[in-house]
């Protein structure tokens, strides 16, 4: 087998939806790891950002039931979820970084509702475990926190969809 750059793209683009779907089901399987097995306790933005990787399974899945389906459409439609994730993941660092503030109510010191609710509630909020603030950093490597990573590997799982689905022909199905 010659292996060179334009076969190792032809393997890579007719596989580009079973590669992105295993390339989603491994973000969630190390989301999930560092979850249960690390005791990594997640914010409100990190179980957001599991969500394009479960889109992205789903839409694989579907693919795989409707043989007959659009491939081009499709690749396309995986490309957007993943720069929507890259977008998501990026937000959070920003969050991380103190770039800006949270919309979300998961930033440290945000606005819990104190005013809104009742006598129990508040009760039920004070004897509750607290949320975690979408600021607070539990994991680095090199520096960097895995929205960092999560962001340029999104980006990237991108290109590659948008590269592939440019190479797709009508015939291409």
């Amino acid at each position: 087998m010659n292996l060179n750059i334009a076969n190792l793209s032809t393997f890579i683009c007719r596989r580009i939806v079973l590669l992105a779907g295993l390339a989603s089901a491994f973000a969630l399987a190390t989301a999930l790891i560092a979850q249960y097995g690390f005791d990594l306790e997640p914010c409100v933005l990190c179980v957001y950002q599991r969500i394009p990787y479960a889109a992205v399974i789903g839409i694989g899945l579907v693919t795989l039931l409707l043989p007959g389906a659009d491939r081009r459409a499709v690749i396309y439609l995986i490309a957007l979820v993943f720069l929507g994730s890259a977008g998501l993941a990026f937000y959070h660092t920003g969050v991380e970084q103190h770039w800006w503030a949270a919309a979300t109510s998961c930033a440290a010191g945000a606005d819990s509702g104190i005013l809104s609710t009742t006598i129990e509630q508040l009760k039920s909020m004070l004897t509750g475990k607290m949320p975690k603030p979408c600021d607070a950093i539990d994991w680095t490597l090199f520096g960097f926190s895995i929205t960092v990573y999560n962001t340029v590997a999104s980006l990237a799982l991108a290109l590659v969809c948008f590269l592939c689905a440019g190479q797709q022909t009508e015939g291409n199905t």
